[in-house]
C-alpha cells in the first residue's frame, strides 16, 4: 500500500506532520520537487517512473493511474500542480522487485530514479533544497539480472534485428540477428533471410525485441511485428551502420572488429544496437558480456514457429512447460544446466563431428553409475555462477552473490578433482574440468573468511562480515550493539508506562528512531499526560509515529557508531566484489563448465532411467529408427503403469535413390498415427542436439531443416480460418524443403471438400517426391493415395494394425507395411459418445454409401482431377480442340455464378467424350 502522505510543497523533503496536506501556495506554482520530478520523466516519456522519496518509490500523474490499475494498488491524491490535484500511488522499496515483475509481465518499461544524496545534506543548501535525484537504471524485460525478475531455468535474451535491403528495387533483404542475456553474459550473433526470420526468433524466444524505427513501421513487416511480445522501436542512430563498429570495439576496449571474427557489416549493425541498448538501460554500469560469437546459419537444424508448437518442445500447445518435450527431458539440477539444455533443444546441430563430441560426453557416463550419481551430487552444490556474477558487474549484487560465487568455485574445484579419476575422459568433459581450475582459489578462500555465516539479502542491511575479519569493524560494531541494547530497554520501558504493549521503536532512513503504536493507540499517545513525553511525527494508514527527546539523543550515539560500521562494511564488500569481476573471464568459463557437465551428466541419467540408446549420425540421407518410442507419452503411459508399443521406421533413400523415402501411413483415428510421426521427428532432435534416444537403435543423416504440420487451428485475428492455417504451412513446406529436411504432414486436405482435400493432398505427396525428394512421414484417411506408391518409386505404404472384436474396435498401435481400407470413424466417434441414435443412423447411411460404391464402382480414371489422357488420331483431337475453342468463346465468365460455372463444365466434359467416341 503507497503511504499516504502529502506532497511538500514549502518543505518538499521534510515528512509531513500528522495526516494533513500542507497549504497549495498560489494555482500557477511549480514546487522544486514537482520541477525534479517534471524534468526526470520528460527525458524518460517511455517509461514508468518509480521515484525514491525515503523508502517508496512513488509514481504521479498519469504514471500513478497506470500502475494502480495495473499493480491493484491504491491511487490517491496529494497535494496540488498547476492548480489540480496531484494522483499519486507508490510501493515500498523493500517490495520493488515484486511490484518491477508484476510491470514487466504486463509489458512496461520502469526507469528506477534514486536518490543520490542523503537528505540531510539537502537540507544545509537551504530549507527548501531538493534532494539529488536521477535515473539509474531503466528495467525492461530484456535487462533484467534480479532472480527475482527472471525464470533461473531460461535464458531471458535481448535481441536486435537490423536490415539491409539487396537492393534499391524489390523486397528482398537480409536480416542480422544479434542477441544478449545480460545475466549470463552471452552474446551471440547471426543472419538470416525474410523465410527464417520468425523461426530464429521462434529458437530464441526473446524476452525483448528491439528495432529501428523504419524497420517496426514497415509496411510488410508490421503486423509481424504486432503480433510478438516486447518489441521495442529505437532510434535511427542505435542501429547506425557508419558507427556501428566503433560503438562496438569501443565497448570491448580492442582496436578492430576483427577480433571478433569476420563479422559482416550487417551483423555490426545489430551487435552495436545490443550494446547501445545495454548501456542506455543500465546507466553507467557494463555487465561481463562475452564478446560476440558468430553462429552460421548453417550450423543447427532450422525449426520454424509453427513445427516448435506442433511438436510441443519448449511448452505445450497449451502454453505449459509440462507435458513438453524440455519438460520430459530435463533431469539437469543446476538452473545453469537447465538453460544450456533448453538452448541445446532449441537449436539442434547439423555438424555430425559436433554431434559425436556431444555424445561423447553423455556416453562418459554411462558405464558409471558411481561416478553420475557423485558428479550430479556436486553439482547440485554449486550456486549460478554466471547470473551472480552479472549482478556484481552491474552493481545489483549483494552478499549472498559473493557467496555464490565462493560456493561456486569450490563446487567446481572439488568436482575437477573427482572427474580426474575418469580414464581418458572425452574432450568436452576433459575441457570442462580445465575450465573448473580456473577460477583464482585464493580468491574462494577471501571469500570464506569475510563472509558470515548467515547473510542478509542486500548489503545496506549490513551484518555480512564474518566476526574477526576486521578488527576496526568488531570495535564499532561492539560499541554500536551496546547502544542497540539501551533501545531496547527504552522500548519495554515506554510500553510498560503507557500499557502499550504493541509499542515499538523502529528505525528508518528518513525519520531516524521513532516510536510506533497502531492507530488505536494513537490518541493515547497524543492526549495527557503522554503528549508531554511523545512528540507526534507521522500517521500512515495503520501506524502512528512518535519522537521524545530521549530517544533524539540516543539516536545521536547510534548514528555515529551503526554509520561507521555500515560503511566500513559497505568498503569490504566493494573491495571483494573488485575482486570477483577482476576474475570475470575464468569464472564465466567455470560457469559454462558446470552447465556442460549437468547437461552431460543428466542427459546420461535420462538414458538410463527410461533405456535410451546411443544414435549414430552421420553425413547421409538415412534414417532408420528401430523400437522407436515418443518420449512424452511414453512417461506419461509409465505413470499409469501402461507400455508403449515401440514402432520402426525407415525413410532412407532406396538403392540408387537420390532421395528419401516417403511413408504413406493410413490407419483409423487414435490409432496413434500423429504419435508416430511426432516421435521420429522428436528422436532426430533428440539425436542431433546430442542426447541419447528413446529408441533401441536410430541411424540419422544429419536433418538440416525440420517441417510438422499436425494438428489444426484456426488464426482469427489475421483473418485466416484452419484450412488456411492449414494451407500456408503446408506451403512454406513445400516451398522451403530440400534432400536433407525431415517432413511429417498430417491428414493435409481434410479441411475442404473430399475431391479438393483429396486433390491437394495428391498433389503434395508428387511434389514431395519429385521436387522436393526429402525424407517424409505422410498420415492421411485419403486411402485413395495408396495408389500412388505403384508409380513413385520411393513411396511406402504403412499402417497401424487395429483388430475388430464382437462390434468394437481394439487399437494395436503397431505400424506395419501395408495400407489401410478402413478408417473406422464411426467406431471412435462411439467412443467418444456421440448418442446411439446418431451412431446407427451414421451405420446406415455408410452401408448404403458403401453399397453404391460397389454398384458402381468409381475409380482414378474416371476422376476427371485424375484421369489419364487416352491416345487419339490427330483429327480427333483437332476435332476435340475446335469444339473446346468453341463452347469457351461462347462462355461469358462474369455472368456465371458457380453452379452455371460447374454445369458448363460437365457439359463441355459430354460434349468432349462424344466427340473422342466420333
Amino acid at each position: 500500500m503507497a503511504l499516504t502522505r502529502p506532497i511538500g510543497l514549502n518543505e518538499p523533503e521534510q515528512p509531513p506532520q500528522g495526516g494533513a496536506a500542507p497549504p497549495s501556495g498560489e494555482a500557477g506554482r511549480v514546487t522544486p520537487m514537482m520541477e525534479q520530478y517534471v524534468e526526470i520523466k520528460t527525458a524518460n516519456p517511455d517509461c514508468l517512473l518509480f521515484y525514491r522519496m525515503g523508502d517508496f518509490y512513488e509514481l504521479f500523474f498519469e504514471d500513478a493511474e497506470v500502475a494502480s490499475r495495473a499493480l491493484g494498488i491504491m491511487l490517491t491524491k496529494r497535494g496540488k500542480h498547476l492548480g489540480a490535484d496531484i494522483p499519486m500511488c507508490g510501493v515500498p522499496v523493500e517490495r520493488a522487485d515484486e511490484y518491477l515483475h508484476r510491470l514487466i509481465a504486463l509489458g512496461h518499461r520502469v526507469a528506477v530514479c534514486e536518490q543520490l544524496e542523503d537528505p540531510a545534506e539537502a537540507k544545509k543548501r537551504g530549507p527548501k533544497s531538493v534532494v539529488r535525484r536521477d535515473v539509474v537504471r531503466l528495467v525492461t524485460p530484456g535487462t533484467l539480472t534480479e532472480d527475482t525478475l527472471l525464470d533461473a531455468r531460461r535464458n531471458n535474451y535481448l535481441l536486435a534485428v537490423a536490415r539491409a535491403r539487396l537492393s534499391s528495387v524489390g523486397k528482398e533483404a537480409r536480416f542480422a540477428l544479434a542477441w544478449i542475456d545480460i545475466s549470463t553474459a552471452e552474446f551471440r550473433v547471426t543472419e538470416c533471410d525474410r523465410l527464417s526470420l520468425a523461426a530464429e526468433i521462434a529458437r530464441l524466444e526473446p524476452g525483448e525485441i528491439i528495432v529501428s524505427d523504419a524497420l517496426f513501421g514497415d509496411a510488410d513487416l508490421a503486423a509481424f511485428w504486432r503480433e510478438l511480445p516486447a518489441v521495442t522501436p529505437l532510434a535511427r542512430d542505435v542501429f547506425d551502420a557508419a558507427t556501428a563498429e566503433r560503438r562496438l570495439t569501443a565497448f570491448f576496449a580492442v582496436a578492430t572488429s576483427e577480433a571478433f571474427g569476420m563479422l559482416t557489416r550487417l551483423e555490426l549493425t545489430a551487435a552495436a544496437a545490443c550494446i547501445t541498448y545495454v548501456e542506455r538501460t543500465q546507466i553507467g554500469k557494463r555487465p561481463p558480456l562475452s564478446p560476440p560469437l558468430r553462429e552460421a546459419a548453417s550450423a543447427t537444424m532450422a525449426i520454424d514457429q509453427a513445427t516448435r508448437g506442433n511438436l510441443e518442445l519448449m511448452r505445450t500447445l497449451s502454453g505449459e512447460r509440462r507435458g513438453s518435450l524440455l519438460e520430459t527431458i530435463d533431469r539437469t539440477v543446476t538452473a545453469a544446466g537447465a538453460r544450456l539444455l533448453a538452448q541445446r533443444l532449441s537449436a539442434p546441430l547439423t555438424d555430425p563431428a559436433a554431434i559425436e563430441c556431444r555424445l561423447e560426453a553423455v556416453a562418459a557416463f554411462v558405464d558409471d553409475a558411481a561416478a553420475r550419481a557423485d558428479t550430479r551430487s556436486r553439482l547440485a552444490a554449486a550456486p549460478d555462477l554466471a547470473r551472480a556474477l552479472a549482478r556484481l558487474a552491474v552493481g545489483r549484487g549483494g552478499p549472498r552473490d559473493l557467496a555464490a560465487i565462493r560456493d561456486g568455485i569450490n563446487a567446481a574445484a572439488d568436482l575437477a578433482r573427482a572427474l580426474s579419476a575418469l580414464n581418458e575422459p572425452p574432450v568436452e568433459i576433459a575441457q570442462a574440468m580445465q575450465a573448473c581450475r580456473r577460477p583464482d582459489g585464493m580468491l574462494a578462500a577471501e571469500l570464506s573468511a569475510a563472509l558470515a555465516a548467515e547473510l542478509p539479502a542486500f548489503k545496506r542491511d549490513g551484518g555480512f562480515v564474518r566476526q574477526g575479519y576486521d578488527a576496526a569493524l568488531d570495535e564499532l560494531r561492539a560499541l554500536r550493539d551496546e547502544s542497540r541494547r539501551v533501545i531496547a530497554a527504552l522500548q519495554a520501558r515506554y510500553a510498560e508506562d503507557t500499557g502499550v504493549r504493541a509499542l515499538k521503536v523502529r528505525h528508518n532512513n528518513v525519520l531516524g528512531y521513532f516510536v510506533e503504536v497502531t492507530t488505536q493507540h494513537g490518541d493515547r499517545l497524543m492526549a495527557a499526560p503522554f503528549n508531554a513525553t511523545f512528540i507526534h511525527r507521522q500517521t500512515l494508514a495503520g501506524q502512528v509515529r512518535f519522537t521524545t527527546s530521549e530517544l533524539g539523543e540516543l539516536e545521536a550515539k547510534i548514528a555515529s557508531a551503526a554509520e561507521r560500521a555500515l560503511g566500513l562494511e559497505l568498503e569490504i564488500y566493494e573491495r571483494l566484489a573488485g575482486a570477483v569481476i577482476a576474475d570475470t573471464e575464468a569464472i564465466k568459463a567455470c560457469a559454462e563448465a558446470l552447465a556442460q557437465l549437468d547437461v552431460a551428466s543428466s542427459l546420461t541419467h535420462l538414458a538410463a532411467e527410461r533405456d535410451y540408446a546411443r544414435p549414430q549420425v552421420d553425413d547421409s540421407l538415412s534414417f532408420i529408427v528401430e523400437g522407436g518410442r515418443h518420449a512424452v507419452v511414453e512417461q506419461a503411459l509409465a505413470r499409469d503403469g501402461t507400455p508403449f508399443v515401440a514402432n520402426d521406421c525407415d525413410l532412407s533413400p532406396p538403392k540408387d535413390a537420390d532421395g528419401g523415402r516417403i511413408w504413406l501411413l493410413t490407419g483409423p483415428n487414435m490409432a496413434g498415427k500423429s504419435t508416430f510421426l511426432r516421435q521420429n521427428a522428436l528422436i532426430a532432435i533428440l539425436a542431433q542436439m546430442g542426447s541419447f534416444v528413446p529408441a533401441k537403435r536410430a541411424h540419422i543423416g544429419a536433418v538440416d531443416r525440420l517441417f510438422s504440420r499436425v494438428g489444426a487451428a484456426d488464426d482469427l485475428a489475421r483473418g485466416r480460418s484452419t484450412f488456411m492455417v492449414e494451407m500456408v504451412e503446408t506451403a512454406a513446406i513445400l516451398n522451403q524443403a530440400g534432400p536433407r529436411a525431415l517432413v511429417i504432414l498430417d491428414e493435409i486436405g481434410r479441411g475442404t471438400a473430399t475431391f479438393d482435400g483429396l486433390s491437394i493432398a495428391w498433389a503434395t505427396v508428387e511434389h514431395l517426391h519429385d521436387v522436393n525428394k526429402c525424407r517424409a512421414l505422410f498420415a492421411t484417411h485419403f486411402h485413395e493415395l495408396t495408389a500412388l506408391a505403384a508409380r513413385l518409386a520411393r513411396l511406402h505404404n504403412a499402417t497401424v494394425r487395429v483388430k475388430e472384436w464382437q462390434g468394437e474396435v481394439v487399437f494395436l498401435h503397431e505400424v506395419t507395411a501395408g495400407a489401410a481400407d478402413r478408417s473406422y470413424g464411426i467406431q471412435v466417434a462411439k467412443l467418444a459418445g456421440l448418442p446411439a441414435s446418431v451412431i446407427e443412423r451414421a451405420k446406415l447411411v455408410l452401408a448404403k454409401l458403401e453399397q453404391e460404391d460397389r454398384a458402381a464402382p468409381k475409380g482414378f480414371e474416371d476422376l476427371p482431377l485424375f484421369a489419364m489422357p487416352r491416345p487419339h488420331s490427330p483429327q480427333t483431337q483437332n476435332d476435340a480442340l475446335d469444339l473446346v475453342v468453341a463452347v469457351v468463346a461462347a462462355l461469358n465468365p462474369d455472368d456465371l455464378s458457380p453452379r452455371e460455372a460447374m454445369e458448363a463444365l460437365y457439359s463441355l466434359k459430354d460434349k468432349l467424350a462424344k466427340a473422342n467416341k466420333g
